[in-house]
């Protein structure tokens, strides 16, 4: 999950030229997943828009320890997994319920999602693509990050969430909760990751999904992030407001 750009497209064109129709290739759609699980794999899988002021440096770090292990096609499958069916809605523990209880709402107007977050969190910057909220603090704060890319009509969704989920699944040492979530009736994966070998690297807990909205496919990724130090600290606050997404249809 290191240095990712603000979409998980990057710019130009997905693929071969057009081929005649008797040697028919991928669907553009596929072709465009394929180019992100190849930027999911090198970059590492999870750090699609942490460019926020306060984990700049941190995300440096976090890019330079990353390996570029395994197939960038490895994840790919067409089969839905064991339990993505079976995909529940947020239950949080009193603990989670409590660390936002009385908070303010976190609104993203451009998108339409909201968040409950603690009253002393301020939001930083908000565009039509990307939101950050911060808690109190410098270092030692906590974010919530998110992102919104669109995605062409013939995007393979479930494919994709169903490779995120096979991917994560499998790496056990570096992600410590794998599950599928539902925010807001949405079905996605939910990954937090493990502490980082230096307590001064980021630590995350992540969902990704894809929604419909106003027509158009849209890539959705909510990130809560703090120093690997910081993260019990703030874990209660940080899955609160997770679980507290709603999003407009």
């Amino acid at each position: 999950m290191q240095n990712y750009p603000n979409s998980p497209l990057p710019p130009g064109g997905y693929g071969m030229p057009p081929q005649p129709p008797q040697k028919k290739g991928l669907s553009k759609g596929l072709k465009i997943f394929i180019v992100l699980a190849l930027v999911f794999v090198i970059g590492g899988g999870a750090l699609l828009i942490l460019g926020g002021v306060g984990f700049y440096v941190l995300t440096r770090r976090a890019q330079e320890a990353a390996g570029t292990a395994g197939s960038p096609l490895s994840g790919l499958t067409t089969s839905p997994a064991d339990d993505g069916d079976e995909a529940e809605g947020p239950s949080p523990t009193a603990e989670q319920s409590a660390a936002i209880a009385g908070g303010q709402s976190a609104e993203w107007a451009q998108q339409e999602i909201s968040w409950t977050v603690p009253q002393k969190w301020r939001q930083h910057s908000a565009d039509s693509s990307s939101l950050l909220w911060r808690s109190p603090g410098s270092w030692d704060a906590a974010s919530l990050i998110a992102n919104i890319a669109p995605m062409g009509s013939d995007f393979p969704t479930e494919v994709s969430l169903n490779s995120y989920y096979d991917s994560f699944k499998r790496d056990k040492q570096k992600y410590s909760d794998v599950r599928w979530l539902k925010l807001g009736g949405i079905k996605g994966v939910m990954f937090r990751e493990s502490s980082p070998e230096s307590p001064d690297s980021p630590q995350r807990l992540q969902w990704i999904g894809y929604r419909d909205y106003k027509g158009q496919t849209q890539y959705v990724t909510i990130m809560l992030a703090s120093r690997g130090k910081d993260f019990a600290r703030h874990e209660d606050a940080l899955y609160g407001i997770l679980y507290s997404t709603e999003f407009s249809r």
